[in-house]
């Protein structure tokens, strides 16, 4: 006799179904990604045409050729749409700085490139809108500020690399990289996008250059200027020219003796007072005159 097992044996799904699957599941992700790009595509030239996002999902329905039901298997609405057209903007920016700042010869110039770039992507310019950033992206940093964190992390993700490399080589301190990075690159895309600074009578543009000094100075920590207790080199150490010259200096200046302070005693005080009495009573005499007596 045979021995039954005490439970059921799976059988092993065959090889050519789990190909054919794979297949079809590859394929149908396929569609779906034209599919999805074809909305994107669409979207972005209406925001192109109207120089605006007031637009209409049907509209973008149309453009792209494709049917409402369609739009609604991969978007929840119109707000979903625009902001995947947000992330995938932040995607393409992070990976084109990734690509230009890798000519950067160490970490710190690296890093000094992608602020330059994240400053200049994030400036406005003159005749060119960008409403998907200065419409949908400031509207979304009030209704959303998670999705706003989240379009962001590819770029935040770079940056963080970027402090924790410059650390390492010893060109910064900062006990939280990312939290530092995160801190660079609003200083950059919030000063790009902000009024000049007023400088008496006109305003006056911050540059890439005094946001990149600003940010050098955070990531090197506090400044080193000694206080005037700590000019003074300790005891044992090596004197430099300054100091030497200022102990010559100082010898040789003319050293003065000061006066010795007596003290008087209560004798010597009264015996001085008794002195002084005499002269007084005859300085008394000479300056009165005598009474003129007169005769009945």
């Amino acid at each position: 006799m045979s021995a039954v097992p005490a439970e059921p044996v799976e059988t092993p799904e065959p090889a050519w179904r789990q190909r054919a699957v794979e297949r079809s599941t590859r394929a149908a992700k396929l569609r779906a990604e034209q599919r999805v790009q074809r909305f994107l595509d669409a979207a972005q030239e209406l925001i192109a045409d109207k120089g605006t996002t007031d637009f209409t999902v049907q509209e973008v329905v149309e453009r792209s050729r494709q049917s409402l039901r369609s739009f609604y298997q991969h978007f929840d609405g119109k707000h979903e749409l625009l902001l995947a057209l947000f992330e995938d903007a932040l995607s393409k920016s992070a990976a084109e700085i990734r690509e230009r700042a890798a000519a950067g010869r160490d970490p710190l110039d690296r890093l000094k490139i992608a602020v330059d770039l994240l400053y200049a992507s994030s400036t406005p310019r003159a005749g060119q809108q960008s409403p998907l950033f200065t419409d949908f992206a400031i509207q979304l940093l009030v209704t959303h500020p998670d999705q706003v964190a989240s379009a962001h992390l590819p770029l935040l993700a770079y940056f963080t690399e970027l402090v924790e490399e410059a650390v390492q080589a010893g060109q910064a301190v900062t006990a939280k990289p990312r939290r530092t990075a995160s801190l660079i690159m609003q200083t950059a895309m919030f000063t790009a996008q902000a009024p000049a600074a007023p400088v008496g009578a006109h305003p006056s543009p911050i540059t890439a250059e005094e946001v990149w000094a600003f940010c050098l100075g955070g990531l090197r920590g506090p400044g080193t200027a000694q206080s005037p207790a700590a000019a003074t080199p300790p005891q044992g150490a090596p004197a430099t020219k300054a100091t030497t010259a200022t102990h010559k200096a100082t010898e040789a200046a003319p050293r003065t003796t000061p006066a010795k302070k007596t003290t008087a005693t209560p004798q010597k005080r009264a015996a001085a007072a008794k002195k002084a009495a005499p002269a007084k009573k005859t300085a008394t005499k000479a300056t009165t005159p005598k009474a003129t007596r007169t005769q009945p």
